[in-house]
């Protein structure tokens, strides 16, 4: 079955996105330090993903936390981990490139788009500390970019509802907008209503207690507060389930 809407979930272990799997998302967005905004899973998690579960994959490729200028270097790794993404079945990539002037990295994207081949390449939120949104929009529909995950340039999608919406207008059907920052359940029908973008990247993130029964509560390994450092971070199945009953409506 074909839906009007995807869903995209962001997951940054085995266990959320086993979740996301179990709830039937039509996508997982596989990533690590989401506190840092998200950097490159690892190569194990992705594996393993691949080898046991049955759901579209994405990856993200970032090296480092911080601003979207990479050196010789950076990019060397970044290009390493296309190729192993690639070797490994994986069905996306999730990529983004500035220049020290604020636009678009054209000629890196265009680098990017042709080393991922067959996979389907998304340009992530590095386009919302872009100088000139609707020029960027213009270079990625021409560099075949397939989807562009953006929060209107404000904190959360639904304080950019303007500009995500205008993107969408001025998308042509080159390219996906998706709306993410801030993306949840009880947000997406308004979202999906005041945007019309055709895909959404979300989370139902939620915090579940550890199985350790001894527990050093006088050391922390860097959680915010000693109470969070037993606890995990994975997604409410609940949740991921409403979103996708919204989205077959």
């Amino acid at each position: 079955m074909i839906y009007p809407y995807e869903i995209e979930v962001c997951c940054d272990s085995w266990q959320s996105t086993n979740i996301a799997h179990e709830a039937g998302v039509h996508r997982v967005e596989l990533c690590s330090g989401i506190g840092e905004g998200g950097l490159t899973p690892s190569l194990g998690l992705i594996q393993l993903v691949m080898q046991k579960l049955d759901i579209q994959t994405h990856v993200l490729i970032r090296p480092r936390s911080g601003d979207f200028l990479y050196s010789p270097e950076e990019i060397e790794i970044m290009e390493k981990d296309v190729e192993f993404c690639r070797n490994s079945g994986v069905h996306g990539v999730v990529i983004g490139f500035l220049l020290a002037n604020g636009d678009i990295d054209v000629d890196l994207t265009k680098r990017f788009v042709e080393l991922a081949g067959n996979m389907k390449v998304t340009f992530h939120r590095a386009f919302d500390m872009c100088k000139d949104p609707l020029k960027a929009l213009e270079e990625l529909k021409e560099l075949g970019v397939d989807y562009l995950l953006t929060s209107g340039q404000a904190a959360k999608a639904k304080d950019g509802e303007a500009l995500i919406s205008e993107l969408v207008k001025r998308s042509d059907g080159k390219i996906k907008i998706m709306p993410g920052s801030g993306v949840r359940a009880h947000n997406l029908e308004e979202l999906m209503k005041n945007t019309q973008a055709p895909a959404y990247h979300m989370s139902a993130r939620i915090k579940t207690d550890s199985a350790m029964e001894y527990k050093k509560t006088s050391v922390a390994m860097g959680a915010q507060s000693l109470d969070d450092e037993y606890k995990i971070s994975t997604h409410s199945l609940e949740d991921l389930k409403l979103a996708m009953s919204l989205v077959q409506k």
